[in-house]
């Protein structure tokens, strides 16, 4: 088992753990929630042992094996399926030394014991395996002897993501493994966990995906860590239920002590009465704090009535919809009205996003056309509005602009709900989480009062109370719904009709989420199958694949230097704080004579994390709008 006991983690002068246990049993999945920097991706640091603890133990059995998906995005000259099998350590070692074996001509016991071994842990169904997790996770028989470099930031997390799901772990560290997925994928994923033999340590936001695999959470607040038993909505129960007891007993406390306080006033001064004051005195200062009950979501907004409420608000006549004059979607024909809450389904690479940007009017039909209500008022959330946001500028600029002469306290009202407090309102965009950038662009959208509302994957980056203020939002939206989300619990809660894009159609869906989970395996199994029975001209084939990687390469060219200038400034940033973390996790640190080192040391290690976490989220942004280019020269 993993036994955490007394544990007590500080990251330079902040104390993320103190005191506090945890047991994890083989075969256990257990997620991890709390808020962000309270300390989860700390904690999966200081069970690999990247990060060491500054009080208590850790222990679990040396042979155990743990996996976690890797952070750092390779780009390596080396086949997506090959990479994917890297994944598998011992496997990978005894295929080595079977090479090496017969090479030297070597027979008898040495060669016999290497070929068993590699039998007993799959090595000749291990080629299947790798292709089982690469098609599950979205990617197409071609891609498996495609470079792992010629894919784009999302892909490649993906390929990550197979490599450690490869390993044959008895331990599993996953840190919002679905935050590059869409809704099949994660399907997928949520099949093969529950399969999965080992133990499980999950981070996510997604709270369907909890409920569906973890049978125990801990929730990582105010240092300390408790285990809640059953998934996510089993916690949610047992912790109201926890908290409304804390508050119980925190307002029985404070009437107590002001009933011994009263009296200690009173009679302090009599000496009558001086024993007994002394006495409550006593009894005051060994009152055990307890704190008073928090449970209230930061985020309080809603959709604000549209001014207008066309019965109609678009229809797609007869359109194909693609990029220039290549159609992904043919014969749409599509009629949208006043009021309905619609959810897009269908298989990534189908055409959902295009679809969308075609209504929205980002792209232009292919043929046919769509015609849209004089009082059509769209409300476009995508990835690409979040990366319109201008960094230099602040909240508030980009609010005011949409909302001239409006009062400042009724703006800063309006983006308190979206938890934006304080200063706040008033820090460059630059400094923002990918989160905070995610809800301050939802925000200048609901600002806007559309009738249409549009939402390509908005819940990526958020955390569970904004997306559960999202999901109540849009059920009292007034307006048009139009969304495209791997979380099922907004899907569920937002919308009330399905329509299904793939095959280059797009069709009503009947039936729900469970109906497309099943419809999502036959698609997937028809799509391997029809790989298996299609020979073809290899030759032309071949020639194909050709020039869709130097598409694909061109429309990567433009992005790779940034990335590269951005990683050059890394590097040696990585080293300095990886050097600080030693330096701060020895016994020096904290010596007699070393304090005005401490401090100083502490100091640029905070500095260093700040200009840390801006580098890689200029990073992820550069990788996401290269991703999106990508995709769009994919088609």
């Amino acid at each position: 088992m993993l036994k955490l006991t007394g544990i007590t983690l500080a990251r330079g002068a902040r104390v993320l753990l103190k005191d506090t246990s945890l047991t994890v049993f083989p075969g256990h999945k257990v997620g991890l929630v709390g808020s962000n920097g309270a300390g989860k991706t700390s904690l999966f640091a200081l069970v690999r042992g990247e990060l060491h603890q500054d009080a208590g133990e850790v222990e679990f059995p040396q042979r155990w094996v743990i996996a976690h998906v890797a952070q750092e995005l390779e780009s390596l000259e080396r086949p997506a399926l090959d990479f994917v099998m890297d994944g598998d350590v011992e496997l990978r070692e005894v295929e080595d030394a079977i090479r090496v074996a017969e090479a030297a001509h070597e027979e008898g016991e040495k060669a016999a014991l290497l070929h068993a071994r590699y039998d007993e842990i799959g090595g000749y169904s291990s080629k299947a395996r790798a292709q089982a997790l690469m098609s599950g996770l979205g990617f197409g028989p071609e891609a498996e002897a495609q470079n792992v470099s010629t894919f784009s930031g999302g892909w490649r997390m993906r390929l990550n993501l197979a490599r450690a799901l490869m390993c044959r772990s008895d331990l599993l560290l996953l840190d919002e493994p679905t935050n590059h997925l869409d809704l099949d994928a994660v399907l997928w994923l949520e099949d093969w966990l529950k399969a999965y033999p080992g133990a499980l340590l999950l981070i996510t936001h997604d709270r369907e995906f909890l409920d569906a695999v973890v049978g125990a959470i801990v929730h990582v607040d105010a240092q300390k860590l408790t285990t809640y038993a059953g998934n996510y909505s089993a916690f949610e129960r047992q912790r109201a239920e926890r908290l409304s007891q804390q508050q119980a007993a925190h307002e029985k406390q404070v009437r107590t002590r002001a009933h011994l306080q009263s009296f200690i006033d009173r009679f302090r001064a009599k000496a009558t009465k001086a024993r007994q004051a002394q006495s409550r005195i006593k009894a005051l200062e060994k009152l055990e704090d307890i704190a008073e009950a928090h449970i209230d979501s930061p985020f309080t907004f809603a959709f604000r009535t549209p001014p207008a409420k066309p019965k109609l608000l678009f229809r797609v006549a007869e359109a194909d919809a693609g990029y220039g004059d290549k159609a992904v979607l043919a014969g749409v024909e599509w009629s949208v009205y006043f009021g309905e809450a619609i959810g897009l389904l269908g298989p990534n690479g189908a055409g959902k996003s295009t679809l969308l940007k075609t209504i929205v009017g980002d792209l232009p039909p292919v043929a046919g056309e769509i015609i849209r209500s004089p009082d059509l008022r769209i409300g476009y959330f995508a990835q690409h509005q979040v990366e319109k946001l201008r960094l230099e500028e602040s909240a508030m600029w980009h609010l005011g602009r949409l909302a001239p002469g409006v009062r400042e306290q009724e703006l800063r009202d309006f983006l308190g709900g979206f938890d934006f407090r304080g200063d706040q309102v008033f820090q460059k965009v630059e400094s923002f989480s990918g989160g905070e950038k995610a809800r301050l662009a939802l925000a200048l959208i609901v600002w806007e009062r559309p009738n249409l509302l549009v939402l390509d994957e908005p819940t990526n980056h958020l955390d569970i109370e904004m997306r559960e203020a999202l999901a109540q939002a849009l059920q009292d939206f007034e307006g048009t719904l139009i969304v495209v989300a791997h979380d099922r619990h907004l899907l569920e809660a937002a919308t009330d009709e399905w329509w299904l894009v793939a095959d280059g159609k797009v069709a009503p869906f009947e039936g729900d989420l469970d109906d497309y989970r099943e419809w999502s395996k036959q698609y997937r199994g028809r799509g391997r199958s029809e790989a298996k029975e299609s020979g073809g001209d290899r030759k032309a084939q071949k020639r194909v694949e050709a020039a869709a990687r130097r598409k694909v390469a061109d429309a990567r060219k433009p992005f790779e230097k940034r990335i590269a200038a951005i990683e050059k400034e890394l590097e040696p940033l990585q080293k300095e704080q990886a050097a600080l973390d030693a330096w701060l996790a020895s016994d020096e640190a904290y010596a007699e004579g070393n304090r005005e080192l401490l401090a100083e040391k502490s100091r640029r290690h905070g500095e260093l994390a700040a200009i840390l976490s801006k580098l890689e989220e200029d990073w992820l942004w550069v990788s996401a709008e290269m991703e999106s280019e990508v995709n769009r020269a994919q088609g």
